[in-house]
């Protein structure tokens, strides 16, 4: 399925209100920010992208709660902070809203990298956990007006992450490791949230998306 056709059924939702959140969920690896960005490029100014990866706790954070091996699990994010945005972003149609990010050069997150234009009426918002039936997680699911699950081959999900890791400083073990022990474990809480999810999407071929017109 294009690009061309997954934003209009995105951008049908705006129906629904003066803003819409479009969640997309799914494992590591499997594409979600590569459809998440995509559909806002090809939708244009209507559109902002909001990551879930901008609310990651610091590494001093990580230390503190005995985390640091398990960066990128599920009690690794600010969830509140999460939802506080999210709704946010529903009410204040009024002004610029600025998005933190996740920067993997620094492996921190950083405040402000994206922005919410009062031009926006579909705010894409992507993580591995929104649909999980989890506190936290259930209150964004309920600010979505819809939430679909990207999902990919687990061989393809794991050749993704390795890449990820070799291209963030660990050598070839270190990645396999990473992967091993703390991505694929997460990506089978993120699978249980399946059902809960509007759309089921597979992104084979969807690195293709970046340049399609």
């Amino acid at each position: 399925m294009g690009i061309s056709i997954l934003s209009a059924d995105a951008w049908r939702l705006t129906e629904r209100g003066p803003r819409v959140l479009l969640g997309i969920a799914g494992p590591p690896g499997a594409g979600k920010s590569t459809l998440a960005r995509a559909l806002v490029e090809h939708i244009g100014e209507g559109a902002a992208y909001l990551p879930l990866d901008g609310f990651h706790l610091a590494n001093a954070q990580l230390e503190r709660l005995g985390l640091t091996t398990r960066k990128g699990s599920e009690p690794s994010f600010d969830v509140r902070g999460y939802v506080a945005l999210l709704r946010r972003v529903l009410d204040d149609t009024a002004t610029d809203i600025y998005v933190p990010d996740y920067d993997r050069e620094l492996h921190e997150p950083v405040a402000a990298r994206h922005v919410v234009p009062p031009a926006a009426r579909l705010v894409v918002t992507e993580g591995n956990y929104l649909a999980c039936d989890l506190p936290g997680w259930r209150e964004a699911r309920a600010l979505m007006g819809e939430c679909w699950y990207v999902d990919a081959p687990r061989e393809m999900r794991q050749l993704r992450l390795v890449e990820r890791q070799l291209a963030g400083g660990r050598d070839e073990d270190g990645a396999r490791a990473w992967v091993a022990g703390n991505d694929m474990p997460n990506a089978g809480l993120v699978e249980a949230s399946r059902a809960r999810c509007d759309r089921i999407l597979s992104t084979i071929g969807m690195d293709m998306l970046k340049s399609r017109p």
